[in-house]
């Protein structure tokens, strides 16, 4: 297929560089050869944690750092993301081999990691070009990013060494009220203040399940890396900054809280990163039931999960709107998030009617 397919670095965004004189030395120490002069890049998209591309002739690593300017308290854990691709790699393949981390501030002003890169498609908004699937193909691939969520949330997570990564139990009332203050707390004035969609989730919450798995909290397409020679093949689940032990079905809610339908109303549509709009691709009705019939679990009515991700989403982006509304960041793509969060919570309360009181 084209090499458009490919996912690229560029040009590193003005006011993000790395001090290269206080890192290469660094790894030079940890990591065998790395030979010549680094060639130093960015990868693009994103908008949490910055991510770089590092070429040292035919070798490519890949440095993972928090952004500049004002983050969450626990939102941007360099040692919890290192640390959990450490356990899950031997039992979670599509895991990137980490290699080295570091809370030296001296060094970026920051703490970081580097990791081998894994190079393959990353499919975003839409298909890249040259990757003509059908809508067979189409099919196919979406059930196998549900297969392997599934097989994540299958992993033995004691077995692997994350006993205490996570605490399972109350994980689902512990969200809600996580998420409620977490976007009081970003709350700008010109995004809604979501006290209905907050008082719903609190009024539905299931009971306690006893259900427990690995969760990424990010798993979507553009998070997953595809086999070049195959592209119906993952071979690399990536961002696991957000991972931790609890319901599985709040993991999958998440992932839905991005999945819009080609019937679904304009505003949702403007949300959308991945290409579910497309012939073949399914509906978020029948993501759940593949789902079911992959992992065992019985998802019950699932308008909850769903609003929850929604809710949650709208956190994650308002707190990154947070940052551009202050301008502690000059990134133009986070401008107009503000649009993007009261669409959100349209969308909860629809969600939310639909599934009556």
């Amino acid at each position: 297929m084209s090499e458009a397919g490919i996912d690229s670095a560029s040009a590193v965004r003005p006011g993000e560089a790395l001090d290269l004189e206080r890192l290469v030395p660094f790894l030079r120490e940890r990591i065998d050869g790395l030979e010549g002069e680094p060639e130093l890049s960015q990868f693009p998209s994103g908008y949490s944690n910055l991510t770089y591309l590092l070429r040292f002739g035919e070798r490519e690593l890949v440095l993972r750092r928090p952004p500049f300017g004002r983050t969450p308290k626990s939102g941007h854990d360099m040692h919890r993301e290192y640390g959990v691709l450490r356990a899950l790699r031997p039992a979670f393949p599509y895991c990137p081999e980490a290699l080295v981390e570091s809370d030296d501030l001296s060094i970026l002003g920051a703490p970081f990691y580097v990791m081998e890169r894994l190079s393959g498609i990353i499919v975003r908004h839409d298909l890249p070009p040259g990757l003509e699937l059908g809508p067979e193909g189409v099919r196919a691939l979406f059930d196998r990013v549900v297969e392997v969520h599934a097989e994540l949330h299958a992993v033995d997570w004691r077995a692997a060494g994350l006993d205490g990564f996570g605490r399972p139990e109350g994980y689902v009332p512990r969200q809600i009220a996580g998420w409620s203050e977490r976007y009081r707390q970003a709350r700008t004035p010109d995004v809604p203040d979501f006290a209905e969609v907050i008082g719903w989730l609190e009024k539905h919450q299931p009971p306690e399940s006893g259900r427990a798995a690995v969760i990424h909290n990010d798993f979507r397409l553009d998070n997953l890396v595809l086999d070049p020679a195959d592209p119906l093949r993952v071979i690399g689940v990536l961002d696991w900054e957000m991972a931790t032990i609890g319901d599985p079905l709040m993991d999958l809610g998440a992932s839905l809280a991005y999945w819009v339908e080609r019937d679904d109303p304009p505003a949702l549509q403007a949300l959308r990163l991945m290409p579910t709009h497309l012939h073949g691709a399914p509906t978020r009705a029948e993501v759940v039931a593949h789902y079911a019939a992959c992992s065992g679990l019985d998802p019950g009515p699932f308008a909850f999960y769903l609003c929850y991700g929604l809710f949650r989403l709208a956190g994650i982006t308002q707190q990154i709107y947070y940052r551009s509304f202050h301008g502690q960041t000059g990134d133009a793509r986070f401008r107009r998030l503000g649009l993007v969060v009261g669409a959100l919570e349209q969308t909860a309360r629809r969600v939310m009617a639909e599934a009556g009181s």
